[in-house]
C-alpha cells in the first residue's frame, strides 16, 4: 500500500489574547498509508475545504468547562470540512464519496468518528457551502432565528457581526419572514454589502460609533424586538436599553470577550426583569432532528435566488494559520474557507 507524506497545521500551545498566525504551524508530518484499517470502521479522507470558526478560539485554551474539549498542544487543529473518501472501512461510505463533517487541518485524514458526517449529494451548490451556508454556521443560523427567537412579520430584528459565517444569513431569513433587519459589522465595505448585496434594511460601521446606545435608538426608534448577538460585550449592555416589552435575545456567541483574560460585565440585565426579555443561549447540536428542514428550506431559498452567501477563500492547505487569525481582526468578508484541493 502506498504512503505519502501528509502536510498538517499544528496547534502549537494554549494562548492569551486574540490568535496570531505564530500559534500555528504548517510542517510536513510523517508518512501514512494510504488505506482505512481492516475493522477499524474508519475513513481515509482527502479534505477539498476547511472551515474557519470563531468557536475554535476557545480550544486554544486550557478550559475543560465547555462543550468541546481543548485542542491538544503538539497535535493537529480539529474543525469541520468538506473531504473526498479515498478508502473506507464503513458500510456507509464508499470510495468517490464527498462528505461533510469532522476533519482535520491537514492533506489527509483519517477518521474514526464517522457518525455525524453527511454524505453530499451531487447538485448544483458549490461544495464549500457545505461548511458555511448548509453547514454548521447555516444550521446555527436557521435554529437561532426560528427556535430560539420564534419571529413574527413585522419584528424589529438586529444581527451583530452581520456579515458573518452565521449573521448574513440570520438577516437574509429575518427578511423572508417579513421582519425589518439592521445589522451591525466592522468596515464600511461590509455595511455596503449587508445593505446593498444581502438585502438588509440598514446597517452600520460599528467602529465608527462613540455611542452604541444613541446608534440602535437611530435605527430602531421604537426598540428591538429580537437581537441575534453573535458578540456580547458592550453592544449586548446596549441592545438591553434598547429592547421592546418581551422582547427575545439569542446568544449564538461573544467573539468580542473570546480573547479577554478578563471579560466585560454586562451591566444593563435588569431590563430583562421589567421588560420581560427572554434570553438564551444555544447550540445547534441540540437541534440536530431539525437538519433535514433546514437543508430542504436553504437548498430551495438558494435555488430560487432568495438567498446569497458571501465567502471568503484562501488557497492552500498552508494559508491556513493567516486565514483563521484574520477572523478576529475582521479580515474577512463573509464565510472564512480554506481550499485545501479541488478533488
Amino acid at each position: 500500500m502506498a504512503e505519502v507524506e501528509n502536510k498538517q497545521i499544528i496547534f502549537k500551545g494554549y494562548i492569551e489574547g486574540n490568535p496570531r498566525e505564530t500559534d500555528m504551524e504548517f510542517k510536513v508530518g510523517k508518512k501514512m498509508k494510504m488505506e482505512a484499517p481492516k475493522g477499524s470502521g474508519s475513513l481515509l479522507v482527502k479534505n477539498l475545504y476547511l472551515s474557519c470558526d470563531p468557536y475554535m478560539r476557545g480550544r486554544m485554551r486550557n478550559f475543560h468547562g465547555s462543550y468541546i474539549p481543548p485542542f491538544v498542544p503538539g497535535s493537529v487543529i480539529e474543525g469541520f470540512g468538506v473531504s473526498k473518501v479515498l478508502d473506507s472501512d464503513s458500510p456507509k461510505f464508499k470510495p468517490g464519496d464527498i462528505i461533510s463533517g469532522f476533519t482535520c487541518w491537514e492533506e489527509y485524514t483519517l477518521i474514526h468518528k464517522t457518525d455525524q458526517l453527511r454524505k453530499i449529494v451531487a447538485d448544483d451548490i458549490p461544495l464549500s457551502y457545505h461548511i458555511g451556508l448548509l453547514g454548521m454556521p447555516g444550521f446555527t443560523a436557521y435554529v437561532g432565528f426560528y427556535e430560539v427567537c420564534k419571529p413574527k412579520k413585522g419584528d424589529c430584528v438586529f444581527v451583530s457581526a452581520a456579515s458573518g459565517a452565521v449573521g448574513q444569513l440570520v438577516g437574509q431569513l429575518a427578511k423572508l419572514h417579513g421582519c425589518y433587519v439592521v445589522g451591525s459589522a466592522g468596515t464600511n465595505q461590509k455595511v455596503e454589502l449587508l445593505k446593498n448585496k444581502l438585502g438588509f434594511d440598514e446597517a452600520f460601521n460599528y467602529k465608527e460609533e462613540a455611542d452604541f446606545d444613541a446608534a440602535l435608538k437611530r435605527y430602531f426608534t421604537n426598540g428591538i424586538d429580537i437581537y441575534f448577538d453573535n458578540v456580547g460585550g458592550s453592544m449586548l449592555d446596549a441592545v438591553l436599553l434598547n429592547m421592546k416589552n418581551h422582547g427575545k435575545i439569542a446568544v449564538c456567541g461573544m467573539v468580542s470577550q473570546q480573547s479577554l483574560s478578563q471579560p466585560q460585565g454586562i451591566h444593563n440585565l435588569f431590563n430583562l426583569v421589567i421588560k420581560s426579555i427572554t434570553m438564551k443561549g444555544f447550540l445547534q447540536s441540540d437541534y440536530l432532528h431539525l437538519f433535514p428542514n433546514f437543508l430542504e428550506d436553504v437548498v430551495r431559498f438558494y435555488k430560487q435566488g432568495k438567498i446569497i452567501y458571501l465567502e471568503d477563500v484562501n488557497e492552500g492547505l498552508e494559508s491556513g494559520p493567516v486565514a483563521f487569525a484574520g477572523l478576529f481582526s475582521g479580515r474577512n468578508v463573509g464565510k472564512q474557507v480554506i481550499s485545501v484541493a479541488r478533488d
